[in-house]
């Protein structure tokens, strides 16, 4: 019998590019467009975010999954060769057809089995769980996610009323990166790093509450803008994502503690008041917490590995700390991975 296999983050980078559009910049292209215009710091009051990062004309998704992914590599020592799996983790996709990790594999010389995966915001944590598993069943040894998110493409510049404004609001917060997380097959020994858990839940039924229509069955070719700029469809004021998750985590009380109990803990963030709401929904403590929204806006699935680069470029985490992965997106869905570096 083979021994126990644990997957391990060996490599791990964002892409931000360097484009980057303040609050006061979106308000004025708004008034540009639109006979509606939001007031001079209601932007900033409403989402407490100072700007988001833009890709460059021609940029694709999977140009920032591969600038993301090269570095990724390198810090692991892994060349495009060695891979076993590639997983294209986004939001966001370069074409319907093919998927987009093909993309991703051509400019990065890769010659591996390849696929998507797809579930909004939870996209690279419901990667990480696939590739975990994949590595801990002996299917493959290096797996590589690569995620590339575009979402200011569906950010909404005329906006005819204050309503519209509104549920519109949640595009003006998104922001474009890269990132990339490189597993690697080690030992699962009672202190080897690796994903230690992962656990997600579901209220599919809240499926229309936010969402970007356009580009399948239900608005292949639409008459109009309209279904291709996200759209807040539910209770203005708060997310249901904030009700769901606390009870899907509830269900898992063990996990939720060993996550609290983590030397860091990120979660998706998409305003600084969801972020304020958040610690206080599940309890977490606010020193182990990193507000990356407020400088870098809704990076989508890009979120999490964002919060864990950062964490680890300001020392707030070292090689042998336990970290929290939670994740809440669109759907609804929630999600939860606790990882020893």
């Amino acid at each position: 019998m083979l021994p126990p296999t644990r997957a391990r983050l060996s490599g791990l980078a964002v892409s931000l590019p360097a484009q980057y559009r303040t609050m006061e910049k979106t308000r004025e292209e708004i008034a540009r467009q639109s006979p509606f215009v939001p007031p001079p710091g209601a932007l900033e009051d409403l989402t407490g975010i100072r700007g988001v990062h833009v890709r460059e004309a021609g940029e694709q998704a999977s140009d920032l999954a591969v600038s993301a992914a090269t570095k990724a590599m390198a810090e692991a020592g892994v060349g495009a060769g060695d891979l076993d799996l590639l997983l294209f983790a986004s939001c966001c996709q370069d074409l319907i057809e093919p998927a987009t990790a093909h993309i991703v594999a051509a400019k990065l010389g890769a010659g591996c089995p390849v696929f998507d995966v797809k579930n909004a915001c939870n996209s690279v944590l419901n990667a990480l769980e696939v590739a975990s598993a994949f590595i801990e069943s002996g299917r493959y040894a290096t797996v590589l996610i690569a995620c590339g998110e575009t979402p200011t493409m569906t950010t909404r510049w005329r906006v005819p009323d204050q309503e519209a404004f509104l549920r519109a609001l949640p595009g003006y917060t998104l922001s474009d990166a890269g990132a990339a997380l490189l597993l690697t097959a080690g030992p699962a020994g009672a202190d080897d790093p690796g994903v230690l858990t992962t656990h997600f839940g579901a209220d599919s039924t809240a499926w229309d509450a936010c969402t970007v229509e356009s580009g399948g069955s239900l608005h292949f070719r639409p008459a109009d803008d309209e279904p291709t700029y996200i759209r807040l469809n539910g209770d203005l004021l708060r997310s249901a994502a904030l009700d769901m998750a606390p009870r899907a985590f509830g269900r898992v009380p063990e996990e939720l503690r060993r996550a609290r109990e983590s030397a860091f803990i990120a979660f998706h963030q998409i305003s600084r008041r969801q972020y304020d709401e958040v610690l206080t929904a599940l309890d977490l403590p606010a020193d182990r917490c990193l507000p990356t929204v407020a400088d870098h806006g809704n990076t989508a699935s890009a979120s999490l590995p964002l919060q864990l680069v950062r964490a680890r470029e300001s020392d707030r985490t070292e090689p042998g700390d336990q970290v929290a992965l939670i994740g809440m997106a669109s759907g609804f869905s929630a999600g939860l991975a606790i990882i020893r570096l």
